[in-house]
């Protein structure tokens, strides 16, 4: 019987980029709700979650982090990434489509989301490049501003979904990001590190990935790579 393998997908930079949409949308929220239109030099955004980014916003510009505050800030933010996502040139990265649909074949293969997009913001972006459908559930940052504890979530609603507990050898974390590769490694899983966002194959080289690709471009070598 084949062991079963459990697939944990971030979104921005792995599976798709979308022109700049998601910082547009912050941009416009912060604006909008609490009239700051500040440079977003000193805000690292790539392989954070929206929470933790929200919050790094709010220090930044001295706003109370309170779910009030929040709230607020996420439905405009979501509001305005409804309209930007149409309205900017995005596109699925190399090979997603097809590496996608080979996995989604395969009994012994669950597809998932590990991601620090809110949950409304991760369905938007997946329903507009039409690959939601692949993912049956996933890890998000309504679960928590941290991405290092997104793992937990995961593999607990794996295990409620198929009844199984995958290993942690079984688990296969795919990213762009070094954070990516350490939440990852904070569940034990393996980390699938992909050179399409905005980190080189040499910085993620710095990081130790198991596997490390430039792009996914080349589906028959990525799943022979990863033991398929």
């Amino acid at each position: 019987m084949l062991k079963r393998k459990l697939f944990l997908f971030d979104i921005d930079g792995t599976l798709l980029a979308s022109g700049g949409a998601g910082e547009k949308a912050l941009r416009l929220a912060m604006r909008d709700r609490f009239g700051c239109d500040k440079d977003f030099s000193k805000i690292e955004i790539a392989g954070r979650t929206d929470s933790g980014i929200a919050r790094q916003l709010f220090k930044i510009h001295s706003i109370e982090p309170t779910p009030e505050n929040l709230t607020l800030f996420f439905d405009c933010y979501l509001h305005h990434l409804a309209e930007q996502l149409p309205a900017t040139s995005g596109r699925l990265l190399p090979g997603i489509l097809e590496l996608l649909e080979k996995l989604a074949t395969r009994s012994e293969v669950a597809l998932a989301l590990l991601t620090g997009n809110l949950v409304r913001g991760a369905t938007l972006k997946l329903a507009h490049y039409g690959v939601g459908e692949f993912f049956e559930f996933g890890a998000f940052a309504d679960d928590h501003h941290d991405r290092n504890e997104l793992g937990h979530f995961a593999k607990a609603r794996a295990l409620e979904k198929h009844g199984v507990e995958f290993p942690p050898e079984c688990i296969y974390v795919l990213g762009d990001t070094p954070h990516d590769i350490t939440c990852g490694r904070a569940i034990g899983a393996k980390t699938v590190a992909i050179a399409t966002g905005g980190f080189t194959r040499e910085q993620l080289l710095e990081h130790h990935p198991d596997f490390l690709f430039e792009d996914l471009s080349d589906v028959p070598a990525v799943l022979a790579e990863l033991g398929f």
